[in-house]
Order: C-alpha cells, then structure tokens, then sequence
C-alpha cells in the first residue's frame, strides 16, 4: 500500500502551475540522493542543467516516487538509466513508473548512462529542444482560448 500523498510543505502556485503532490516520507532520501549523485548524474547536473535557462531541480520528490531531475516550467522529468534498468523485472517497474508520472500530466524522457557517456552534446540538444517544446505547448495552453493567434500571430488585415 502506498504512503498517502501530501502537499509540500507550501502549497505555492509557480509558473502558473500548482506545485506536484508528493510523498513526505521521501524528501530524506531525496536530499541523500542529491549528495550522492552517480556520475553521469553528476555530468548532466553541474555541466548542462544546472545552469539551464529554465530552472530544473535534482533528485524531486513526486508523487511517490524520486525523479532524477524536474522542470516544473516544461512538465518534464528526466531519468537517467544505468544497466540495472534494462532487466526484465526493473523494465516493467519503469514501465509503471512513467506511466504513473505521465497519468500526473509529465513527460518523461529516460535516457541511458551510455548516451551521456558517449554523446553528451546530444543529450544536452535533446534535452533543449524537448523542453522547449514543452515550454511552448504549455504557453499556448495557458494564453491562448482558441488556436487563433496562439503563437503570437497578426489577424489579418481586410
């Protein structure tokens, strides 16, 4: 059975958005974790997101889960999967996982050890571009009624 989920310690309004309901029982092992990052954790956080134009948290209690990295802004969560995460039993538990977090209204973006390692610049661009996306998307929801002039288009002229 699962710990019942509880508001943060503020329920403060950011960005528009109202902040994730999430599992107390989890920030001493959330803070933990953020001292004991892995190494590409570690690669990802303090060379690329950590200083991301849009602001990305480490190690997020969501839900009842701990998310690797949070862009609440974007709606999207990033996990990084080392070796562990691609046998059959951890796969299926993953599999839950993201669908937990999506069913929240989150995109999740896993991605492997092995891509950081070897093609980190294309990690970071993948990452850009996803949040981007998601940042645009979650404007033109919030601004626009309808889809006329939701990208900042001119009405056109009769």
């Amino acid at each position: 059975q699962r710990p019942p989920l509880t508001r943060g310690l503020s329920p403060k309004v950011t960005g528009g958005e109202k902040m994730k309901e999430y599992n107390k029982e989890n920030i001493p092992l959330a803070k933990t974790l953020r001292r004991n990052m892995t190494p590409w954790e570690r690669k990802l956080w303090y060379e690329f997101l950590r200083s991301y134009p849009i602001r990305f948290q480490r190690q997020k209690a969501i839900g009842n889960y701990i998310v690797d990295f949070y862009c609440a802004k974007a709606g999207l969560v990033i996990e990084l999967d080392g070796g562990g995460h691609y046998t059959p039993e951890q796969a299926k538990k993953d599999n839950l996982r993201t669908k937990d977090l999506e069913s929240m209204k989150l995109t999740v973006v896993r991605i492997c050890n092995l891509d950081i390692d070897r093609n980190f610049l294309g990690v970071c661009e993948h990452i850009d571009l996803t949040v981007k996306n998601l940042s645009l998307s979650h404007a033109v929801r919030m601004t626009a009624p309808s889809s006329e002039g939701a990208l900042g288009a001119a009405a056109p002229v009769r």
